[in-house]
């Protein structure tokens, strides 16, 4: 495919090369051009997309995957609306809540497609990376000032991991992935996808729950059509445990301003938390009410 015009998109964190462009047939477009070495994820990636807005999900249509010399070409329509970060904060509580339970609910079906057989036990899989985060957590010349309380918990609730179903994730599904046009979500950048529990889908949600707690709260009431089980809560709190441990040796090549940034959510993230202490998470409390 050929473009007539192309403005890049200063967007994301993966290394890729973002535009907005405009083919020959007059319409526009999202490209992608990433490294080589992106090819099988990026297959997966158009797979799960295209599996997406087949079925009718708020996803754009991909249009053009093309493995080139030197790059790998990701075309899809363009979603003319605007982030997610930028919509919600204007609207009512019940207006976050509700477009959160749609993100529930869109999680819920993209959650459909199950794990191949062979795919490795999620408790042993999971442990290993646990292990490896916690070991760049202990060599990063950072650390949390409360990072002992994150070991802990993680210690303590590594066992909730045995028995758990797998299926293909999104990979990063939070506020800073989707968009809102019309009134309506869309889910955006499928270029993470990996296999594992259906319920780590969940631990970037406190990116989703600092913007709005209203959103994050319709999210989780979205996914289990309603009021969630105490098993998730106490799942989700391991796995967020895990991944605000990681976060800091993750923004040390990024420079300050990440390293703060992280910094300031494990802060936030104890104090939701009582310092790990609680289950639920106090931003939880705020949009529960707020049913459809």
């Amino acid at each position: 495919m050929d473009f007539v015009q192309m403005e890049e998109v200063q967007a994301g964190w993966s290394g890729d090369k973002k535009y907005h462009a405009w083919g020959e047939d007059g319409k526009e477009y999202f490209l992608r051009l990433s490294s080589p070495e992106k090819w099988e994820r990026m297959q997966q990636a158009f797979g799960m997309q295209k599996k997406a807005f087949q079925k009718g999900l708020p996803v754009s249509r991909p249009v053009e995957l093309a493995r080139e010399a030197a790059q790998i070409r990701f075309v899809e329509e363009w979603i003319p609306g605007q982030m997610a970060k930028d919509a919600l904060p204007p609207l009512s509580q019940e207006e976050q809540y509700h477009l959160g339970w749609d993100a529930g609910k869109i999680l819920q079906a993209l959650h459909s497609v199950p794990a191949p057989a062979d795919t490795e036990d999620w408790e042993k899989c999971f442990s290993k990376k646990i292990d490896q985060k916690i070991a760049l957590y202990e060599e990063c010349p950072y650390s949390f000032e409360q990072g002992q309380v994150f070991l802990q918990c993680i210690s303590a609730n590594r066992h909730l991991l045995q028995g758990r179903p797998q299926c293909l994730l999104h990979g990063d599904y939070h506020t800073g992935n989707m968009m809102v046009w019309k009134g309506q979500l869309y889910i955006i950048d499928f270029d993470r996808p990996k296999t594992g529990d259906p319920w780590l889908e969940f631990n970037r949600i406190v990116w989703s729950a600092q913007l709005s707690p209203a959103f994050a709260s319709g999210t989780v009431d979205g996914y289990f059509d309603g009021k969630p089980p105490l098993d998730f809560w106490n799942l989700l709190a391991l796995y967020i445990a895990v991944n605000t441990l990681s976060s800091l040796p993750w923004a040390v090549p990024f420079g300050e301003g990440e390293i703060a940034t992280m910094q300031a959510q494990a802060k936030e993230v104890l104090e939701w938390y009582d310092g790990m202490k609680r289950r639920v998470p106090r931003w939880y409390t705020s949009g529960k009410t707020l049913e459809p």
